[in-house]
């Protein structure tokens, strides 16, 4: 259990970062051959672990993100800039020596006086802003990604996305499995390359693969077994 010392520095800690919010848009995600060659262009075919696979570019692909700041200090926006840049460039946030400073909490907003009338009679996505005044900070980023796709590998992709439904649901679910049938090219996945700061890029391979024989005894509940409905809070 935290301890009130332990919940006050994580009250500070968020107080003193941006409020930050960021979706990963695929409406406009395209995606096309990656080519080889420097005379004689041809499609970019290649081995990925065991299993042939097609390039394709993923074009489109838009991180939408969206800050609040109204709660911080231009001490903070400034050191906040300094970490993050610092973590682009390969530092380590332990080097940063970050110590949340304790603060009071923040000044009440003005009161308000838009009457209930005014406020329900609003135009439609119009209404008045109440409480404290925003300070918002929207951007775009545009990342070009690449990825294999391998019609050798043993696995389908339908599988892939039945066997994370169960291990790591989340709320738009739907969405993915939508968005890997309607839009992505023929195969498995076998290799995706995206960058996750402008010098750095995430790899993700898929290089061997095989089934296993199971016995079938290791699927049979024991007669003793009791559930824990506390055990997988989030299914």
């Amino acid at each position: 259990k935290e301890s009130e010392m332990e919940t006050e520095e994580e009250v500070d800690i968020l107080m003193s970062s941006d409020i930050y919010s960021a979706t990963l848009s695929t409406k406009s995600i395209t995606f096309t051959r990656a080519q080889t060659g420097w005379l004689f262009r041809e499609d970019k075919t290649e081995r990925v672990g065991n299993f042939l696979a097609d390039f394709y570019l993923v074009n489109g692909l838009v991180l939408e993100s969206r800050k609040r700041r109204e709660h911080l200090s231009e001490e903070d926006i400034l050191r906040n800039k300094a970490i993050m840049e610092s973590l682009s460039k390969g530092g380590n946030l332990m080097e940063q020596n970050f110590e949340p400073v304790r603060r009071q909490s923040l000044t009440p907003p003005s009161p308000n006086t838009i009457t209930w009338e005014e406020y329900i009679s609003a135009e439609n996505g119009k209404a008045p802003h109440l409480g404290r005044e925003l300070v918002c900070k929207e951007s775009k980023k545009t990342f070009k990604a690449t990825i294999a796709m391998s019609q050798e590998f043993p696995l389908g992709i339908e599988s892939l996305l039945n066997v994370l439904e169960v291990i790591a649901p989340f709320k738009h679910f739907n969405k993915l499995r939508e968005f890997v049938q309607m839009k992505l090219p023929p195969g498995f996945p076998v290799k995706l390359d995206i960058p996750v700061f402008p010098t750095i890029t995430a790899t993700v391979t898929f290089q061997e693969f095989r089934y296993g024989e199971f016995d079938d005894s290791i699927f049979t509940i024991p007669d003793d077994y009791k559930e824990d409905p506390s055990r997988f809070p989030d299914l």
